[in-house]
């Protein structure tokens, strides 16, 4: 084998790699030793070995190709330092799909609860890259909260040395993360309006991440059984999301010391890509909950905090270890049994058994909240999201049994499927699968006393849009006004003092309250109803964001109406 080239070698190993049930790996462990003892000159070489590497460690087809694979990633910090040392163009190290490769460094802009978490977890390694910075302007208008006297200098003079004031402020062992950080902490103000204030700098940090255990290369952890592929993977084909979604499942509820474990390494996990979701950014450490798939699979969810959680909906968060190594991440966003499911599988593992995880994720989902009608965003299969037109986002969706919500786009996908089913070679263009992609799409399982297609018009977003319509339209506008009317008129509707809430429970209300306020027949709801939704009220600021989801469920009046207010009658 060394007389062939690396990229040679590569191409043998992928397709090797990716061929299971044939001679238990013995190619591709033949291939990884031969790669493994050559040198590197060419980084998109390495990197190609890299995501190799790590599609093996996560797909291993024996207990020897495995340890090779992490063997070879341990080290891999060092391939990267030789081809730094030998000058040549490292650029393709920082395009999105190769990012976080240990040995490299990321410069990002991340949310202040991501940024907070890095000073605690990564310090030393992290530091504001003041380089790339060019919004001065709105250190003007944040940090004289921080910084005593700084407008003295900011609102009347020009070329603010915005620098020195820090550095003379800071202690010299304090980075300028660190200390901004404690500073924004110490701000007498609510939590979510001191992250609005951070987020709204859009600072750069540079991450060097070393050999540290959030780099891509050394994410992952050793399962207490690995899972070998000694037969062929999962075909899309085979999956069935009729069968799978509603088989027993058991979930196992985490400490909050491991709730906080698990939600770190998700952190990393979609930091190091450049991702990052509300709900990792903010999670609840002592609602997370783990199940074991099998095949190696494990996926874990958590909520948000009271203080943190969506006005209206439930939402979930969560991430997939395949073999111990992270795979995708996971959004759930619930009213009643409809959920908005964000689903992303790294590019390294999208070879791999997409679907059928994909599957599992639904079935986690289903047990933990109840949800039956799962929607997928259009940005998903594609609008304004070339990648996902590229790879036929749509059709991965709509083989597992989503459709459109519209009905002249069910139309065009059942021309699609005859022209595919003639089996002379049909591919989509890139033009209909844009147009594909105009509107969600929805895999509804059986829901009592739900009828097919009630969910076709309905965004969340109609609901908040109603809300701005009624303050225009009868309080010109005043929004304070306006919430001040729907408290009074839904608690006398509801029979509920709302005066009596605190904290948390009366946000709860007062949030809830702008939308039943929409619902003309509120008052005349039975004595029941009521008392349904005043539990409802109370367990939106609960333990469990779940609990809330599968209250809303049980309410049917409820749901009947805001299925009404939140639908687009006119859609086609």
């Amino acid at each position: 084998m060394a007389l062939y080239s690396l990229e040679h070698l590569l191409d043998q190993l992928e397709q090797a790699s990716h061929s299971f049930g044939r001679n238990g790996g013995e190619p591709a462990g033949k291939l990884l030793a031969a790669i493994g003892r050559r040198s590197f000159s060419d980084v998109d070489l390495l990197i190609r070995f890299h995501e190799l590497l790590l599609f093996i460690r996560a797909y291993p087809q024996s207990r020897a190709i495995f340890q090779l694979a992490n063997k070879l990633l341990s080290e891999f910090h060092e391939r990267v330092a030789q081809i730094q040392a030998s000058g040549v163009d490292e650029s393709s190290f920082d395009f999105i799909e190769n990012s976080g490769i240990a040995g490299t460094a990321l410069y990002g802009r991340y949310s202040y609860g991501i940024a907070r978490w890095l000073t605690e977890s990564h310090y030393g390694r992290v530091e504001i890259d003041w380089d790339r910075y060019e919004k001065n302007e709105r250190l003007a208008y944040v940090w004289p909260r921080l910084l005593p006297l700084l407008e003295e200098d900011s609102l009347v003079e020009q070329n603010i040395p915005y620098l020195t004031w820090l550095h003379s402020a800071k202690p010299r062992a304090a980075t300028d993360l660190r200390y901004l950080v404690e500073r924004f902490d110490r701000l007498a103000v609510p939590s979510k309006e001191r992250s609005a204030l951070y987020d709204s700098l859009e600072l750069w940090l540079r991450w060097n991440l070393g050999e540290s255990k959030a780099s891509r290369t050394n994410n992952r952890t050793t399962p207490h059984k690995v899972f070998y592929h000694t037969g062929p993977l999962i075909r899309r084909s085979d999956v069935s999301l009729d069968d799978i979604i509603p088989a027993p499942l058991g979930l196992e509820s985490l400490s909050p010391g491991l709730g906080q474990a698990v939600i770190n390494r998700c952190r990393e996990t979609s930091c190091v890509r450049y991702r990052e979701l509300y709900g990792i950014a903010y999670g609840d450490p002592s609602s997370v909950v783990r199940a074991e798939i099998g095949r190696g699979v494990e996926i874990y969810l958590w909520g948000l905090p009271p203080d943190r959680r969506l006005p209206l909906r439930a939402y979930h968060a969560g991430f997939t270890l395949k073999n111990g190594v992270p795979i995708n991440y996971i959004e759930g966003i619930t009213l009643f049994e409809r959920m908005e499911i964000g689903f992303n599988t790294f590019y390294t593992y999208r070879d791999g058994e997409t679907a059928w995880v994909y599957a599992q994720v639904l079935r986690m989902l289903h047990h933990l909240t109840g949800t039956s009608c799962f929607s997928i965003d259009p940005y998903q299969i594609g609008l304004n999201n070339d990648e996902a037109i590229e790879s036929g986002a749509f059709w991965f969706y709509r083989k597992l049994g989503f459709r459109p919500t519209r009905r002249d786009l069910m139309s065009l996908v059942e021309r699609e499927e005859k022209k595919i089913a003639a089996g002379r070679g049909h591919r989509t263009s890139a033009r209909i699968l844009r147009r594909l992609a105009e509107a969600p799409m929805l895999f509804e399982m059986a829901y009592r006393g739900a009828s097919p297609g009630e969910w076709n018009e309905f965004r969340i977003r109609n609901l908040g849009l109603a809300v701005q319509r009624r303050a225009a339209l009868q309080f010109k506008g005043e929004i304070e006004t306006l919430r001040v009317k729907s408290i009074e008129r839904v608690g006398h509707a509801l029979e509920l003092n709302p005066w009596k809430l605190k904290g948390l429970e009366r946000l709860a209300f007062d949030n809830l309250a702008l939308v039943l306020d929409l619902i003309p027949d509120l008052a005349d709801w039975s004595r029941a109803e009521k008392r349904q939704m005043d539990r409802i009220i109370r367990a939106k600021s609960g333990r469990d964001d779940a609990a809330y989801a599968r209250l809303l469920q049980r309410h049917a009046r409820l749901r009947k109406a805001l299925i009404l207010i939140g639908s687009d009658r006119d859609r086609r």
